[in-house]
């Protein structure tokens, strides 16, 4: 039996979670809730029961969605936390509800679509900088400034 292998993927093979104790997270980290990257906003430890551990109420906001999620675990599990990248882009234009951002590689993808928040109200022919935050394949544009 033949094996092919695709060496020409720019992929590392690095996974878009870790795990991480659950007793070990702090508030405005990240873990991931249903599948979905969110900032931790609130936790609560319970003391230790006759029954065994102590446990953690995590309450969580959907980085993309902006949804709220809730979640009790052991304090000695472990939970997936995301794997969070922040990167600035220099805003090139709008078309079509989309932003057009150069990256590094002098690519400029025209998918990354324009929230709905005031992030969308800028002044035409200004030169902004568009923070867009990477997490388990998924791209958002979270903030917006003026370039200095």
């Amino acid at each position: 039996m033949v094996y092919e292998i695709d060496l020409t993927t720019g992929d590392a093979g690095a996974s878009s979670t870790y795990p991480m104790q659950c007793s070990t997270l702090r508030k405005s980290g990240f873990m991931v809730f249903r599948g979905q990257p969110c900032k931790i906003v609130k936790m609560l430890t319970s003391k230790t029961g006759k029954h065994g551990h102590a446990k953690v109420h995590l309450v969580g906001i959907a980085v993309f969605m902006g949804k709220k999620e809730e979640d009790i675990c052991p304090s000695v599990h472990n939970v997936d936390v995301p794997n969070i990248q922040r990167h600035d882009y220099q805003l090139i234009c709008i078309q079509d509800s989309c932003l057009s951002l150069p990256t590094e590689a002098d690519e400029v993808p025209e998918d990354l679509k324009l929230p709905e928040s005031e992030l969308g109200k800028y002044n035409a022919g200004e030169d902004v900088q568009v923070s867009v935050m990477c997490a388990m394949s998924e791209e958002y544009a979270v903030a917006i400034k003026p370039c200095k």
